[in-house]
């Protein structure tokens, strides 16, 4: 298994770097963390940290034809990057770009979207920007604060640590699959897909876990993102079927469509993927629990560099997931071909 500079996305973060500055009051390298962390003499005790993303392609290509979706998930995405490294949030700030020839409903709507997610997650926008444009865009900057001494970040994992993640999986990937293959929007209406923020279950994995990442890239690319910053193999034998959200489950059934792929595509649902020590287990699960979460058991850290995955088969699978993570790439705006790739790819591999 070849390090980060196999995938493509980390090659290009790594070449925007070089033009920077480093940050003297930055604490984390690019890589290390899904927020970046901040030292500030106004927080002694805490790291500031700072995220930001985008939505603009989910739109242009129709995956989200729903202007609430895009609002809601333009907050869910940078919630989840502070989720993920256990911060409590302070508010976002927005940049909305809009075409005028949308209407005000479509407006509307997007903000109504964005105010629901904010309300979930127990937070607010401070205030930001408004734009003019024909192709809709939709940014959210999330803030939060988290304790020095309790930051979650991508690497820190040792082989035997147990791997879970916060929620059902597939989510994202179903609405992609309905979107792209041109399916009933009945096998699977876009409202259900409303992807929490789990600022609590990052909050109580600050406290467990060694290493934590968001599956906003998919589960497949998020678990090989930590094998790939840890040099380590990270081996899932999970229950296939608790792992799917059940609306996933029935639209795979419906379709025909192989569980693997909805839980390996790039369209991810922003749960958490961490690791636990082993000796930790059960202490992590019994606060989970009391809190009324429920983690989902992956598989283990191994030694051996690299993704294997048991399949419901019984079928053990040794997985490049280069291949797939650099498809986007490859194929460019072109989704369904990528779509026809992305399954041919794990045929080639033995997927099934």
């Amino acid at each position: 298994m070849k390090g980060m500079e196999a995938i493509v996305e980390n090659v290009m973060i790594d070449r925007w770097a070089r033009f920077f500055s480093a940050p003297p009051n930055r604490v984390n390298r690019p890589h290390e963390t899904d927020a970046e962390l901040v030292e500030s003499a106004a927080f002694p005790r805490h790291f500031l940290a700072v995220t930001i993303d985008t939505i603009a392609e989910e739109i242009s290509q129709g995956i989200y034809q729903d202007p609430f979706t895009a609002g809601w998930v333009s907050i869910a995405a940078s919630l989840s990057d502070l989720a993920a490294v256990g911060a409590d949030p302070l508010g976002l700030v927005v940049a909305v770009t809009l075409n005028p020839a949308s209407g005000e409903e479509f407006n509307a709507k997007v903000a109504q979207g964005m105010e629901q997610a904010c309300r979930a997650a127990g937070t607010a926008i401070l205030g930001g920007d408004t734009n003019l444009s024909d192709r809709v865009e939709l940014t959210g900057c999330a803030m939060g604060l988290v304790p020095k001494d309790r930051v979650l970040k991508r690497f820190g994992c040792s082989a035997g640590d147990t791997v879970y993640v916060s929620g059902p999986v597939g989510m994202g990937n179903a609405l992609g699959l309905v979107r792209l293959a041109d399916l009933p929007d009945k096998l699977f209406p876009e409202e259900l897909y409303r992807p929490a923020s789990r600022l609590a279950q990052g909050r109580l994995l600050r406290d467990f876990a060694t290493c934590c990442m968001d599956s906003s890239d998919g589960l497949l690319a998020t678990i090989d993102q930590l094998a790939r910053i840890n040099s380590l193999g990270f081996s899932i034998d999970c229950d296939w079927d608790g792992l799917l959200a059940p609306a996933v489950s029935q639209l795979c059934q419906a379709t025909g469509t192989p569980g693997w792929s909805v839980a390996a595509g790039p369209h991810g649902e922003f749960e958490l993927v961490a690791t636990v020590p082993h000796a930790k287990d059960a202490a992590f699960l019994a606060a989970g629990r009391a809190q009324g979460m429920s983690f989902i058991r992956l598989g283990m850290v191994e030694d051996k560099p690299g993704l294997v995955l048991k399949l419901p088969s019984g079928k053990v699978v040794v997985v490049d997931a280069a291949p797939f993570r650099n498809l986007l790439f490859t194929v460019g705006a072109d989704m369904k071909r990528y779509m026809r790739e992305f399954l041919a790819l794990g045929a080639g591999m033995g997927l099934e």
